[in-house]
């Protein structure tokens, strides 16, 4: 497995970006979504990693979006066929290490609580809950966690 912070404007990518977003479809009404699109996702403050098999085929995404403050984990995800073998463990650690490269301390992320095999992967890797940040609304479809990540 390879991973590698990349450009999310590729096929293969807005591929999965788009499966993230047809799974998320069926777990939570539209206005409870928070997800980011590609121009937000292009932005050069934005981290963007992909997982490929050694055969070159992305399998994997995340992304951290570095504000002055902390930096947001968005746009996780594994496709099903390569979960359980350490895909997303390799995206967080990629993207944890280069956002304490540029100066970032502090991670933080919104997930669903319909989502509990995420949920569960965050808190073992050592993400825990905390209230609503940023401009996130107090929303009964989210859980809001975070990590500290300094040196």
């Amino acid at each position: 497995m390879r991973t590698t912070l990349e450009s999310p404007d590729q096929p293969e990518v807005l591929q999965l970006i788009a499966e993230l977003d047809a799974y998320q479809d069926t777990l939570y009404p539209p206005e409870s979504r928070y997800a980011l699109d590609l121009a937000s996702l292009k932005q050069p403050n934005v981290l963007f990693a992909v997982a490929r098999l050694p055969s070159g085929r992305a399998v994997g995404c995340g992304a951290v979006v570095l504000g002055p403050e902390y930096g947001e984990v968005k746009r996780m995800y594994v496709h099903p066929e390569s979960r359980g073998q350490g895909v997303a463990g390799q995206l967080l650690a990629l993207l944890e290490a280069h956002a304490l490269e540029g100066g970032c301390r502090l991670l933080m992320l919104e997930t669903g609580p319909k989502q509990p095999a995420a949920l569960a992967f965050y808190e073992s890797r050592g993400f825990r809950r905390r209230p609503p940040f940023g401009d996130y609304p107090d929303d009964p479809f989210s859980v809001f966690m975070q990590k500290s990540i300094a040196a």
